[in-house]
């Protein structure tokens, strides 16, 4: 739980995001709950951080999310999850779900309800799914599974141009544009991680995807949707992290994804956690 006043003396961040930061997993072990706890390890001054993890939302999202409840929480810092698998897609998605309502009329508006039922409360059970939380079973079917990371995968086609990507990149930076210029306004520092793709990850699931396209291995670079946002986010002077070699390296050694999933399983969430905290204490907290 937490209170919407701000504590003297203590500096806020909000986790903002999407399934990523909403969890999947118990609460005590989402990446940005070890997170809070491994900040205030070593810190002069008490740190809280605020998961506004919510499902199946874009940055378009990010952006109401910030604006409609997130300012008036005062934050210090704004730690955005930006997940490459989907991110991209989502974010278009909800734009034309968009067309036809208002901001106050939209899903938007029941964030703050949600995030305090739900985040602060779901310790062993998926809350929405009201089902023991298991990381052994897979989460769909093979063939489901390889589907729908084909599906993702068109962000890793070469020469975006050609596909919907660049479309859609230009629409998803377009509203990480605007959250920096909020956050420049009111001298909140923003700081974004690309979370990586479990395709760039997971080699055997990568040339599966492959093997499903009718092109050649040479059609694809499965680090182009972090090299443009890096340029971007270098070019507009946006602090951001890309952790997709810390889980290329560890995947290698031990599962970080549960199985058939997008998502992290619990030495995931761990790993992002102490790459996160690497970075910021070294950057942000000396």
């Amino acid at each position: 739980e937490f209170s919407k006043q701000k504590a003297e003396g203590t500096y806020r961040i909000l986790g903002i995001g999407d399934s990523f930061a909403y969890g999947g997993i118990p609460y005590k072990h989402n990446f940005l709950t070890l997170l809070e706890s491994k900040l205030n390890q070593d810190s002069q001054q008490p740190i809280e951080l605020i998961n506004m993890g919510i499902i199946a939302i874009g940055p378009k999202d990010y952006l109401s999310l910030l604006v409609n409840e997130g300012l008036e929480l005062n934050p210090d810092m704004v730690l955005l999850s930006f997940y490459v698998g989907n991110d991209f897609s989502d974010n278009y998605k909800s734009q034309q779900d968009r067309r036809l309502l208002k901001v106050q009329d939209s899903y938007v508006f029941s964030f703050f309800d949600f995030l305090i039922k739900v985040n602060s409360k779901f310790e062993g059970n998926l809350y929405h799914h009201n089902i023991e939380y298991r990381e052994d079973l897979p989460t769909s079917p093979d063939d489901l599974h390889l589907e729908e990371a084909k599906k993702r995968s068109y962000i890793f086609i070469k020469n975006p141009e050609e596909t919907e990507f660049q479309a859609h990149f230009n629409d998803a930076l377009g509203d990480l544009l605007k959250i920096k210029e909020i956050c420049d306004r009111r001298n909140i520092t923003l700081v974004v991680v690309l979370m990586p793709d479990e395709v760039q990850v997971i080699k055997e699931l990568r040339d599966k995807v492959v093997a499903s396209y009718n092109f050649t291995p040479d059609k694809f670079d499965f680090r182009q949707p972090n090299k443009l946002l890096s340029q971007a986010f270098v070019k507009n002077n946006i602090y951001y992290l890309d952790i997709v070699e810390e889980f290329v390296t560890a995947g290698t050694q031990t599962p970080l994804y549960k199985p058939n999933d997008i998502h992290w399983n619990i030495a995931g969430n761990r790993l992002a956690a102490e790459v996160i905290d690497k970075y910021l204490s070294e950057d942000f907290f000396q």
